[in-house]
């Protein structure tokens, strides 16, 4: 059979880092998601969605959330399976009841770690977690599920794979070989929000919207074809509609800055793409000055979002960048002042470094005037 295997959706995440013009595009960007999940589910001929936790970002979410999500599942003819995590997991009276009040038959909550049998032979474990942190392996209860006359076993799970030996306590720690130790055809984990596979049977799908800056492969779902006795095909189908990209650029002037930026322009959608740049490179406070003006006026108005650090991008001024304060004089002595300042070195080097540069740009900007 094939399934879809994803998790992590932290519907209703704040974003609160952002503008709200930022913040209201991944909101929704993450409810797009489950209308993409249950298009390539009946593009693939998946009858099944299982949905490995996190399915909300918290475990009190509003009404509009949840309304949401039940709308996007139920436009699609596939069954969702839904297991709480540690963002949302189950408890009496909570989310997931306000969910089974308002849901169809073709949404299931796994509030109890009981198996259930979704097509002949075929058998769900659940580990639903009722508590944000469980210090046993919530998926150790899948030994004792009674699965009768199962052709295939697959599991659903949320937590941490870490090898045995870990110091100090763990959270939500599942063995790495859980899927061995069960007699599973297939593990499908969430809480990890990049796609990982820890073994042939057992994977992580990744959030399929990324959400944050970082390394490894995110904004994807799994599409899974397994059978008995075979190990299952994995294929990532990528879901995401925005990139987070993090670069870190060393530069020594205008010119190799600025194609920098045109090869990155080159490779992204800038609409999609949340970029988060670090400069570094010693050059001059001219070419400073406009590298920091072509991310202001050019960059940050094409891509969604800019964040810059550049505290390691060292502008120095050259002759040429004295020479033209030099001739009003005192701004001369106190440009030169201020650079000796920073040949020095030592702890008013960087207040000196910002003073010399504010110098430069406001006198630049009465002769622009």
């Amino acid at each position: 059979m094939k399934f879809i295997h994803t998790a992590d959706w932290q519907l209703g995440k704040p974003y609160g880092r952002f503008e709200p013009e930022v913040r209201g595009a991944l909101t929704e960007a993450r409810f797009d998601a489950i209308d993409e999940i249950g298009k390539a589910a009946t593009l693939h001929g998946a009858n099944h969605v299982f949905v490995a936790g996190d399915v909300f970002d918290t475990e009190g979410p509003e009404d509009r959330t949840i309304v949401q999500a039940i709308s996007r599942m139920e436009r699609h003819p596939c069954r969702w399976w839904l297991l709480p995590g540690n963002h949302d997991f189950a408890r009496n009276g909570g989310l997931w009841d306000r969910l089974r009040q308002r849901a169809g038959g073709t949404i299931t909550v796994f509030s109890e770690p009981q198996a259930q049998e979704i097509e002949p032979g075929v058998w769900l474990l659940p580990a639903p977690l009722t508590h944000r942190h469980n210090l046993d392996d919530p998926t150790d209860l899948f030994d004792g599920m009674a699965t009768p006359g199962a052709r295939l076993r697959l599991g659903v799970a949320h937590g941490s794979i870490r090898d045995f030996g870990t110091q100090g306590e763990t959270k939500n720690q599942i063995a790495p070989d859980r899927a061995r130790r069960s007699n599973l055809d297939y593990l499908a984990l969430g809480d990890w929000h990049g796609t990982l596979k820890v073994d042939g049977r057992t994977w992580y799908s990744g959030t399929p919207e990324t959400d944050r800056f970082q390394r490894d492969e995110p904004g994807h779902i799994l599409l899974v074809d397994v059978g008995k006795g075979r190990e299952p095909t994995v294929t990532p189908i990528r879901t995401g509609r925005f990139q987070w990209i993090r670069r870190s650029w060393t530069v020594n002037d205008q010119a190799a800055f600025d194609a920098e930026c045109d090869q990155l322009l080159g490779m992204i959608d800038p609409p999609a793409t949340l970029f988060e740049l670090s400069l570094a490179g010693i050059t001059s406070l001219t070419d400073r000055v406009a590298m920091l003006g072509r991310l202001e006026n050019d960059i940050s108005h094409r891509v969604r979002y800019l964040d810059v650090r550049a505290n390691d991008l060292v502008g120095r001024p050259s002759e040429d960048d004295l020479a033209q304060l030099a001739v009003e004089g005192m701004l001369g002595v106190a440009a030169a002042k201020l650079s000796a300042r920073i040949e020095a070195g030592g702890p008013e080097a960087l207040v000196a470094k910002r003073a010399l540069e504010r110098l430069f740009v406001e006198y630049s900007r009465e002769e622009k005037a």
